[in-house]
């Protein structure tokens, strides 16, 4: 009996605490400026949905330097929301405040739109070293001064960017700067494979934990890494990790191209042929599907529909269709998207408590607004992905198809100059490794602790 009485107490409480919004909401004058008021109050009901409309009224109506207060309120909402509500914002309404969050929010933009310069100059000065967003703005940078290739710059944001990324008593802001840490260290590794320092490369990817959410994506540029080198077999032993169990979600034609050139390097001619014939069964008749699928299909909210079903446990009749949304569904950026979608649904039951008719009903149109777009971005990632899997595989296509007649001119060189096979396969002779690199022999099982540490041992067939 005392317990469901406290219970009551405490939906009743929480009521009234909304009911003061709707004096804020009815004073005739400065209402805008109540409106941090109105945002504190619904935050401290955990209602960040509900707030965002009211937040990004203040952002397109109020001009100058926000305060602190506003400040506070609005990181938090980011945080918990995300910031692709906010990205979509006109850059003009991201100028007006002087905000971190928003210099942020604004240099997101612009690097998106390859403003790079514009970006740095958003960045330079704007965000103190203090502030929440500091490790996400110097990540940013470093991807700037990458593509301006102003290398020494990229690496120091880079460096300082994995230092102010440490962890967070909030799980959710913990998960975040560990995968920004991450793409941090990740980025030092590109910029020395950009300065074809190929060697620092290599050690510079194996710092990022193989535990780590974006370490799969990192495999194949780890591959295309060794194939610069020309250490073709190591090559061929990181991407053969994708045929592990744990990474079987995993879809990227581009794998199967760069195992094909190997092997190609090797003038491995047959092995080449089985990889593009293996290509070609699982992806064509899924390329033509998917193809199909978005011709036919527009709307973002049947996308939405489409990946929500799949979460359910619905699956598809295509092989390629389930593995693509497998990979979006583990996917880091979606899964923020999605658990903020999956908390805004449950403040719902927070409103229906709202005793004032004309307040809970604004509430419910405000949080509605909010959740509507969100299912818009849920579908605009899923529909991307779709899409850009749809070009990488025309792409691979056409590169394989190519690839089959430069083997085919190979193999004619080979036969008119009477060269052999030499039928020998492996030789740990063969292989190459640095000082983070070790020996393993591979009983046919994968593990772990081993992931990404595969190297073939293959003798190159080439004439010397």
């Amino acid at each position: 009996m005392f317990k469901k009485a406290l219970i009551t107490f405490l939906i009743l409480s929480q009521a009234y605490a909304l009911e003061s919004i709707w004096t804020d909401l009815t004073k005739s004058k400065n209402r805008i400026s109540r409106y941090p008021n109105i945002i504190k109050e619904l935050i401290d009901k955990e209602m960040y949905h509900t707030a965002v409309p009211y937040v990004k009224e203040y952002l397109v109506t109020y001009k100058g330097r926000t305060n602190k207060n506003f400040e506070y309120l609005f990181e938090q909402v980011v945080s918990k929301v995300g910031d692709r509500q906010f990205i979509l914002l006109p850059e003009n309404y991201l100028q007006n405040i002087d905000s971190p969050t928003l210099k942020y929010l604004l240099a997101k933009k612009q690097l998106k739109r390859r403003k790079y310069k514009e970006a740095l100059q958003t960045l330079n000065g704007t965000i103190p070293a203090s502030h929440p967003v500091k490790p996400f703005a110097l990540h940013l940078e470093g991807v700037a001064f990458t593509m301006l290739r102003s290398f020494k710059a990229a690496v120091g944001s880079f460096e300082n960017c994995v230092d102010q990324s440490t962890s967070s008593s909030d799980e959710v802001r913990a998960r975040q700067l560990q995968i920004n840490q991450d793409y941090c260290l990740a980025g030092i590794a590109r910029v020395k494979y950009e300065q074809k320092k190929l060697d620092e490369s290599e050690l510079a990817f194996i710092d990022v934990d193989k535990r780590s959410y974006i370490w799969p994506e990192l495999l194949i540029e780890e591959a295309w890494n060794s194939y610069y080198k020309g250490d073709y077999n190591r090559t061929l032993g990181k991407l053969v990790t994708y045929k592990a169990p744990v990474l079987n979600y995993i879809v990227n034609p581009e794998v199967n191209v760069l195992k094909a050139l190997s092997y190609f390097k090797l003038c491995l001619y047959d092995d080449m042929s089985n990889i593009i014939d293996d290509h070609y069964k699982e992806f064509d008749k899924s390329k033509q599907v998917i193809d199909q699928m978005l011709a036919k299909k527009h709307s973002l909210e049947w996308y939405f529909k489409f990946i929500n079903s799949y979460v359910d446990g619905k699956k598809y009749y295509d092989p390629l269709t389930n593995k693509l949304l497998e990979n979006v569904r583990k996917d880091p950026a979606f899964l923020q998207l999605y658990q903020s979608y999956k908390d805004g649904l449950r403040e719902i039951k927070t409103i229906k408590t709202v005793r004032n008719r004309r307040l809970r009903k604004i509430l419910a149109i405000n949080l509605k607004d909010s959740l509507f777009l969100q299912q818009k971005l849920i579908g605009s990632y899923v529909k991307k992905v779709f899409k850009l899997n749809s070009a990488q595989l025309e792409k691979s296509f056409i590169g394989l198809s190519y690839l089959r007649l430069e083997a085919l001119n190979a193999r004619k060189a080979r036969l008119y100059s009477g060269i052999t096979d030499t039928g020998a396969r492996g030789d740990i002779k063969y292989l190459k490794r640095n000082s983070k690199q070790y020996f393993w022999s591979f009983n046919g099982e994968f593990w772990a602790d081993e992931l990404g540490d595969y190297v073939f041992a293959l003798r190159s067939e080439c004439q010397k």
